[in-house]
């Protein structure tokens, strides 16, 4: 009989784990899943029809969710940039490049919804709160996507210009930024077609937007209110979405 090799072993290990894991949730008995989908059922047909009267206040949190994504994204951005063009290896040494993405590291691990909460108790309830919330997530992202990109430019791009005598800001201004410019700006787009959901997300902790009427639907139990609420998001979401990929599809064929 032929033996397991290593990727058989290996696919073996995490099927037990993933079936462990299940069953330490609770998500191995099939009376879970009855009682699970049944409650799914009930809470399903309490949210049609949606309730429109809710419609013009809904549609106003959800023009501030918009705004605070935007603003959000393009603070992000600009603060980003920097950033990563201090995480280059190829421009600074191990110790510039090493702190610099530990900042951006540390910030990728902080939850959006916590930012949220740390600039509610600073700045109060409203946008404030979740633009400069959304701001730091944003970095924390941008932050690693465009250092990578920069670290990936033709090595032979680099050495010409830097043949030139230019220095490191001029090497990154007329070498890698051009050389990644797509990537810069079609990841810029879509972070902000991300952080509109994330947006939504900062208003359960008072950060403005559509959120904090989601979160108010729900412990009030106003489900069809609620269910409003969510195709609001939906198609703002799905219309942001569409935008952002002819965008970048146009990005990419004037590459």
């Amino acid at each position: 009989m032929k033996r397991p090799g290593a990727a058989g072993l290996i696919t073996l290990t995490l099927a037990v784990l993933f079936g462990a894991v299940l069953a330490g949730a609770g998500l191995a008995d099939p009376q879970a899943w009855l009682k699970g989908l049944t409650h799914l059922g009930v809470f399903a047909s309490d949210l049609f029809p949606p309730d429109l009267e809710s419609l013009p206040i809904l549609i106003r949190a959800m023009a501030e969710t918009v705004r605070i994504a935007y603003a959000g994204t393009v603070l992000g951005f600009l603060l980003s940039v920097p950033l990563a063009y201090l995480s280059t290896r190829t421009l600074f040494g191990p110790a510039v490049s090493g702190a610099s993405r530990a900042v951006v590291g540390a910030l990728r691990t902080v939850p959006s919804i916590l930012f949220g909460v740390v600039f509610v108790v600073a700045f109060g309830l409203g946008e404030a709160a979740g633009i400069l919330g959304v701001a730091l997530y944003t970095v924390g992202y941008l932050g690693k996507i465009y250092y990578e990109a920069f670290e990936g430019v033709d090595p032979e791009v680099l050495e010409a210009v830097r043949g030139t005598g230019a220095r490191r800001l001029q090497i990154f201004r007329y070498a890698l930024l051009p050389e990644a410019s797509n990537t810069v700006l079609g990841q810029a787009l879509f972070m902000f077609e991300y952080n509109i959901r994330a947006s939504a997300i900062l208003g359960f902790v008072g950060a403005g937007g559509i959120g904090y009427y989601m979160l108010g639907y729900v412990q009030m139990l106003q489900y069809r209110h609620l269910m409003t609420a969510l195709l609001v998001t939906f198609v703002v979401v799905m219309i942001t979405d569409r935008v952002s990929r002819a965008v970048r599809a146009r990005l990419g064929a004037a590459a």
